[in-house]
């Protein structure tokens, strides 16, 4: 049997006051959470930019992670549960080390755009993960809004990765590799 009947089959299986329901509840606040801390971190990351297309990157990502807290805050109330986060530490440890990376590369340089796009695409990954695992749970409690809502996001982060990889391929690790130490 495919997945797709599989996944229509058990649609809804436990959508009512289910463990899986607060655990996925608990991570929507994880996630909410981590994106409040980045949409805090990404004016500091495109103010250590060198490159231009790489700030631009920043500042159009943080316009979508505005929205995407718009999203989570609608699947919240679809859930009829309040908006809030909890401390994801994760988050909290991939941030840390982006600031790191920004502490320990010169300024101006291509060096610290390339630990940018790493950082930032540490971040894009855990977000990919979680987004993905989020909308998979939505789909089998039977929340298809909310699954939607959720999917929109992850196709979001998935195009970000892309666009990050493209920066870093297009000129910004060329020219970092050309800077003497």
């Amino acid at each position: 049997m495919d997945s797709k009947k599989i996944a229509g089959k058990n649609a809804g299986a436990g959508a009512a006051n289910s463990l899986l329901k607060e655990f996925f509840v608990d991570e929507l606040k994880d996630i909410y959470y981590a994106e409040k801390q980045i949409a805090k971190t990404l004016p500091k990351m495109k103010k250590a930019a060198t490159s231009d297309e790489l700030k631009n990157a920043f500042e159009s990502h943080l316009t979508m992670t505005e929205q995407q807290i718009e999203r989570l805050e609608k699947v919240f109330e679809l859930l009829g549960e309040k908006a809030k986060g909890k401390t994801c530490e994760a988050i909290e440890g991939i941030i840390k080390e982006g600031e790191g990376i920004i502490s320990d590369t010169d300024s101006n340089t291509a060096t610290r755009d390339v630990g940018l796009i790493f950082a930032a695409q540490k971040v894009e990954h855990y977000e990919i993960a979680t987004y993905g695992g989020l909308a998979q749970l939505a789909e089998t409690l039977g929340l298809t809004e909310a699954q939607q809502l959720l999917h929109t996001t992850l196709e979001e982060e998935k195009q970000t990765d892309l666009l990050l990889t493209g920066i870093a391929e297009s000129h910004v690790n060329y020219e970092a590799s050309e800077e003497k130490a």
